[in-house]
């Protein structure tokens, strides 16, 4: 059973801030036998994670290091680099463990390159970025989207439509909060307003004037749950102790939006989304209206597809996203997603299994993740 609140009631509150972006799958090395096997596989996942030292050659290695294999007697494990040379032993020529690696220093490189981008009035050419962290163009456009998911130019639009987001509701008007977004001409700007603001830019600034939401709130066994959504589907799911803070942060985000609630053709969707909750087997299939980068939709979908008992890491969705090396910029999507549940972000978890951070709470993650398995079997993987 749901109950409804009386929409009538709420008053505008501060929009709860996302939370940050999960933590980076924990690792999986925690126990010498695990160590040892990856050092025998030769595992580059496991570097950065440890390092072995071996007695016979006064050395120590990264994990995935190509030196002859040496024998288990001779092996010790160290949590870092400092720990190994404090024992006595120096870094290896050949993998060179106290350098950073390959990926490191592109990770370097595009973080360098976000920063330039973060800094610039408009959006910095691909030539001034690669030039910038000493890379050709080809090989940096490469990495930058392997790492994020973007093109440096999916990357600069993202980042200057949130700019646009930020400054429309205190601008005198749409043009001055364009300029100081960083756009050069209207015509650019307005091409593709509706796609990233989720409604017309003049909407947006006067706090969702002319805008029609509808929504529901109940009460189901996660706590409080509060379901909105747009002409063209659910825009948002939000989960919290109190249903008058979700009322009023919904209020608060769009004040001039028309907020229609108790809408009888609503708590139909509504009761959609609770029994989907009740019972995670049963799925459901409604439409929704997110708004986000094409790299956050493509991580939103491959989402979506994740079936009930079955959990992911962050760095196999981010190869089933086909960006394997993108592994923080799938843990963001996440930590963005404003639509609990129907984007069910909280099947996924940290490399050895257990939960990561959750926007609505870790212990809801855990209690959604226990009630999808199915009883008396783990978790797929």
């Amino acid at each position: 059973m749901h109950t409804m609140t009386n929409p009538n009631s709420r008053r505008s509150a501060r929009l709860p801030t996302p939370a940050a972006a999960p933590a980076l799958p924990a690792s999986g090395y925690a126990g010498d036998e695990a160590r040892w096997a990856a050092v025998q596989q030769r595992e580059k996942a496991a570097d950065g994670q440890f390092y072995y030292s071996v007695r016979s050659t006064g050395v120590y290695c990264k994990p995935s290091c190509g030196a002859r294999p040496a024998l288990r007697k001779n092996v010790a494990f160290h949590d870092s680099c400092a720990a190994a040379e404090a024992a006595g032993f120096r870094a290896c020529k050949r993998c060179k463990p106290d350098q950073p690696s390959l990926e490191e220093r592109q990770a370097q490189a595009v973080e360098q390159a976000c920063r330039l981008i973060d800094a610039a009035d408009g959006a910095p050419d691909l030539a001034t970025l690669a030039e910038a962290v000493g890379l050709s163009r080809y090989h940096f456009h490469r990495i930058f989207k392997a790492h994020t998911g973007l093109t440096p130019k999916a990357y600069a639009d993202a980042r200057r439509a949130e700019r646009m987001r930020e400054r429309l509701p205190g601008s005198a008007s749409v043009t001055e909060a364009m300029y100081d977004a960083g756009y050069n001409s209207s015509g650019r700007f307005y091409a593709h307003s509706g796609e990233r603001l989720g409604m017309t830019p003049g909407a947006y600034r006067r706090g969702g004037n002319g805008e029609r939401i509808r929504f529901a709130v109940a009460h189901c066994w996660l706590g409080e749950l509060l379901v909105a959504a747009t002409d063209k589907g659910i825009c948002a799911v939000t989960l919290g102790e109190d249903a008058e803070v979700l009322v009023q942060a919904l209020q608060d985000r769009f004040p001039q939006a028309e907020l229609v609630g108790g809408d009888v053709e609503f708590e139909q969707t509504l009761a959609q989304v609770v029994g989907a909750i009740e019972d995670p087997q049963r799925g459901i299939d409604l439409p929704l209206d997110v708004r986000g980068t094409a790299f956050q939709q493509r991580v939103w979908q491959a989402l979506r597809s994740v079936p009930p008992g079955v959990t992911l890491s962050y760095s196999q969705l981010a190869e089933r996203v086909g960006s394997p090396a993108a592994v923080r910029a799938v843990a963001s999507a996440c930590a963005n997603n404003e639509i609990a549940l129907l984007i069910p972000c909280h099947r996924i978890v940290r490399l050895d299994g257990s939960p990561s951070g959750y926007r609505w709470g870790v212990e809801r993650k855990q209690a959604l993740l226990e009630r999808e398995s199915p009883p008396g079997q783990p978790r797929k993987r």
